[in-house]
């Protein structure tokens, strides 16, 4: 779990499967040590951890990614210059505890991650 280490939830709304959240990636988190020394990033799959959790906490329900169709990593995130960063999370139920989504990682106009795929509550 990366909530409230790695990064915390500063504001998040739900708006008919709308998510809308502003985030704050914690800099000095231990990770950052190992990727990477003098030039840290946010590893790819610490940011589609974030879009787990930050649907976990809205839906109350626990989640594991049972398929990933479209992951794409469009820019890096460094924590020292872009310490916040925008979620934008558009999700649905469907049958079977699975819940679609596609997600999007960004700050004004630079795009981090593009992401779509299925969660199984």
């Amino acid at each position: 779990m990366l909530k409230d280490d790695f990064f915390y939830i500063q504001s998040v709304n739900d708006e008919q499967g709308v998510i809308s959240a502003m985030l704050e990636i914690n800099p000095s988190h231990k990770i950052f040590q190992g990727h990477f020394p003098g030039q840290p990033v946010v590893p790819g799959v610490c940011m589609m951890e974030m879009v787990k959790e930050i649907t976990e906490t809205v839906t109350g329900k626990e989640m594991f990614l049972q398929k990933a169709d479209n992951i794409k990593f469009l820019s890096v995130i460094d924590p020292n210059i872009s310490r916040n960063v925008n979620a934008r999370i558009q999700y649905a139920s469907r049958e079977n505890k699975l819940i679609t989504f596609e997600a999007t990682l960004f700050k004004e106009e630079v795009i981090y991650l593009k992401f779509k795929g299925e969660f199984v509550a």
